[in-house]
């Protein structure tokens, strides 16, 4: 634990623009500017806020089949990713260094390594001073994102030190896998970063028990996104006909290690969460559970964890 008590943190609930990676990326570096104004020292996006959340579409696909319109969607949406490390990163890594903020944000990473062919749904650490300290790769994309995104390694199960605790978290239906939180809670993260696109009411039990759990604080992050976000020349856009016209509340929620509700859950609007989290709050809700300590039985089970990466070419 650090001797800083207290973390000042803003959840960046905002509004989709899909398909603009230039404007998005712009948004994210003004409302880091804006967090920081309100005394922030970390502030989150939500899960892959930059490069889209094409929630909705079906990329032309059915069961053994593609569409040429479907491919052409894809392709449109691939060159809205972005490579990491990349020109759009170093955007954000200003804008934080800038603002004197650590910066978290939920990105559509391009594979920069091979064949640059696949994408990952990808939550970044960027440093107070403007440092890519890490990044997460999601574990496993959960239905219809398996055709669009692939799947990340053991290898980014990261948690980084900041001057207030240790930040770390899973993103979205990651989190309801027992074991990869088993992973980060071991990892003695005091902060957890849950970006999603689960906007359904029944997701704040999981961000509550999360914080019971691993008796630490959650910061919950989503996108408020309507069907008039999307551009009006997409070519696959009849795919959201059958949709409402909001494809996502938001829900937006900060729980302490107790599970108390410090922020939100926030609805139907763009906004930004702020809560001052008594870091001493942590090892003090540890008196009477501690997953990985006290309540732990290590001679009952064991959970061993592969952190190699695992690249389809040695």
């Amino acid at each position: 634990m650090s001797d800083t008590n207290t973390a000042r943190v803003a959840v960046v609930q905002t509004a989709a623009i899909p398909f603009d990676l230039d404007a998005t990326v712009e948004h994210v570096c003004s409302m880091t500017v804006d967090a920081a104004k309100q005394g922030a020292q970390l502030v989150l996006f939500p899960e892959a806020y930059v490069g889209g959340y094409p929630r909705g579409l079906a990329f032309g696909t059915a069961v053994g089949g593609r569409s040429e319109a479907g491919r052409r969607t894809w392709e449109r949406y691939w060159a809205t990713s972005i490579k990491v490390p990349g020109p759009e990163v170093d955007r954000m890594r200003e804008a934080a260094a800038g603002a004197g903020v650590y910066l978290c944000v939920g990105v559509v990473e391009r594979d920069s390594t091979y064949s640059g062919g696949t994408l990952f749904c990808t939550l970044l650490y960027i440093g107070a001073d403007g440092s890519l300290l890490g990044k997460h790769r999601k574990l496993k994309p959960t239905a219809a994102e398996r055709l669009i995104w692939g799947e990340g390694d053991g290898s980014t199960l990261t948690v980084i030190e900041t001057p207030f605790g240790k930040v770390g978290g899973l993103i979205c239906w990651e989190n309801y896998m027992p074991l990869a939180r088993m992973a980060m809670y071991g990892k003695g993260v005091e902060i957890y970063l849950a970006p999603t696109a689960d906007s359904r009411e029944r997701w704040l039990s999981t961000l509550q028990h999360i914080a019971l759990e691993g008796r630490c604080f959650v910061l919950g992050c989503n996108q408020y996104v309507r069907r008039d976000m999307y551009p009006a020349d997409l070519e696959t856009k009849s795919d959201l006909e059958d949709w409402p016209e909001t494809l996502s509340r938001g829900g937006s929620a900060i729980y302490s290690p107790l599970g108390e509700c410090l922020a939100g859950p926030l609805w139907d609007q763009e906004g930004m969460l702020i809560a001052d989290l008594d870091m001493s709050a942590v090892p003090r809700s540890k008196f009477d559970f501690d997953v990985t300590g006290h309540y732990a039985r290590p001679d009952v089970f064991r959970l061993d964890i592969d952190e190699s990466p695992k690249p389809p070419v040695g």
